[in-house]
C-alpha cells in the first residue's frame, strides 16, 4: 500500500478509536493525520512497516498507541503527547533501551503502561535465547526506576515490592547494547532464533499463548500492546 493513499477497507473509525493495521505503511498516512488526528485518543497501526513517526504530533489527544510489529529502531522520535498513557512497541527493532527511556520521560509525561516485548532492549527469550529471567528483571528494575509511573511493563502489574526494589538497584541495571565483535555475532544468532510475536494478521484478536518461559495472557481486540491488560485491572 503506497504511503499516501488509504485502503478504506482496513481502516475503521469509532469512538475516537482509530486502527489501520497490516496495509505495509512505512509511516502515518497524511490522509490519517488530516482526517482524524485531531478526533482520536486510540490509535492502533500494528501489523505495518512503519520506520518513523513522522506526522504523530497531529494526535494530540492520543491516550493509546499501539504499534507492534513494525520496524521502528533506536532513531525513533516522539512528540509531546501528554495525555498518553499506553505504549506498545512490541516486536519492533529497538535496541538501545535507555536512549528509548529517555524520549520516553521527556515527551510522554503521563505513560502508565509499557510493553517492548520482542525487541532486542527488552532482554528475555522472546528477543535473545541467550538471556534468562533474570537478566529479565534486571531490566525491569532499570525501566521502573526511570519510569515511576508505571503500572504496567509488559505483560505485568508493577507490585509495590517491585517498585521498592527499582527504587533501590535500579540505577545499577542499565542494559547495555553489544559492542564487540562477539556480541554482534550472538545477536545475529540471537535474531535468527527468536520467537517474534504472531505474524498472521488473521489470528488478530484471537491468539492466546505463552512463548518460551514467559507466561503473557493475551487478551486484546487488534493487537499484542492491549492484550496484557484485564478489565479488573484497569
Amino acid at each position: 500500500m503506497e504511503d499516501g493513499h488509504v485502503n478504506t477497507f482496513a481502516l475503521n473509525f469509532e469512538n475516537n478509536r482509530l486502527s489501520y493495521c497490516g496495509q505495509n505503511c512505512k509511516r502515518i498516512p497524511p490522509a490519517l493525520q488530516s482526517m482524524y488526528g485531531a478526533k482520536v485518543k486510540y490509535l492502533d497501526l500494528s501489523y505495518n512497516t512503519i520506520e518513523t513517526l513522522k506526522g504523530l504530533e497531529q494526535f494530540g489527544r492520543l491516550e493509546e498507541l499501539i504499534l507492534d510489529n513494525n520496524k521502528l529502531g533506536d532513531n525513533i522520535t516522539f512528540p509531546l503527547l501528554p495525555y498518553l498513557r499506553t505504549l506498545s512497541l512490541n516486536n519492533n527493532q529497538v535496541a538501545d533501551l535507555e536512549l528509548l527511556i529517555d524520549k520516553i520521560v521527556e515527551r510522554l509525561p503521563s505513560l502508565s503502561y509499557l510493553s517492548l516485548l520482542s525487541n532486542k532492549a527488552c532482554p528475555n527469550e522472546l528477543s535473545d535465547v541467550d538471556k534468562d529471567d533474570s537478566d529479565y528483571q534486571r531490566y525491569r528494575y532499570f525501566v521502573l526506576y526511570k519510569l515511576k509511573h508505571l503500572r504496567f511493563l509488559d505483560s505485568r502489574r508493577v507490585s509495590a515490592h517491585e517498585r521498592s526494589e527499582a527504587e533501590k538497584r535500579g540505577e545499577f541495571m542499565r542494559v547495555r547494547r553489544p559492542r564487540d565483535v562477539t556480541d554482534s555475532m550472538r545477536t545475529e544468532h540471537s535474531q535468527q532464533s527468536a520467537r517474534p510475536l504472531p505474524l498472521d494478521l488473521s489470528a488478530l484478536g484471537k491468539h492466546k499463548g505463552a512463548y518460551g518461559k514467559c507466561h503473557y495472557k493475551y487478551t486484546g481486540k487488534h493487537s499484542e500492546g492491549n492484550r496484557f491488560i484485564v478489565n479488573s485491572d484497569l
